[in-house]
């Protein structure tokens, strides 16, 4: 004969198991964020005449960062040996940048065809940079922007181990 309860107790052990998987998958899955993109909120700190911002490598040594492009939330990947910030097309098109003149570009990949445009604005922590020369690469894989030196220019830039300090000097 089965005891009274049991049913609910073997029903309460399951559901504490699925509550147990469900809070440890979301753990891990905001571990491996935080792995590939460690500056997921990224800090500022303000002096007299200049806002820095400091970056943590990720695990494959890359500076990743969320930011924003004309208000609209991006990620980036700082790329110094990009000539121009280069947006893939579809994230392009998802901010409602303006294709401009065409333009022959060499990347890892080979030559490909890109577009430039203008950014209005791009933020990172508290940086903001105007009016930012960039580029739409129709060939460009995924969301994330390369943040290059048509950008980085605009700053100081020091990096020290896996730390990147950029300095925006306010005139």
């Amino acid at each position: 004969m089965s005891q009274p309860g049991k049913g609910a107790g073997k029903a309460l052990m399951i559901l504490a198991w699925i509550a147990a998987m469900f809070l440890a998958t979301r753990f891990f899955g905001q571990w491996e964020a935080r792995q590939h993109n460690p500056n997921q909120l990224v800090q500022s700190e303000h002096g007299e005449g200049f806002i820095e911002v400091r970056l943590l490598g990720n695990g494959q040594g890359h500076f990743v960062a969320d930011g924003a492009i004309n208000g609209q939330q991006v990620r980036f990947m700082l790329d110094t040996g990009a000539t121009d910030v280069a947006i893939p097309e579809g994230l392009a098109g998802k901010l409602a940048l303006q294709r401009g003149a065409p333009v022959m570009l060499s990347t890892a990949n080979g030559r490909t065809q890109g577009y430039r445009t203008r950014l209005a604005s791009l933020q990172l922590g508290d940086i903001q940079l105007r009016d930012v020369r960039a580029l739409v690469v129709p060939g460009l894989d995924g969301e994330q922007v390369l943040l290059g030196m048509s950008a980085l220019k605009q700053l100081e830039f020091t990096q020290r181990g896996g730390t990147l300090l950029l300095r925006q000097n306010l005139k």
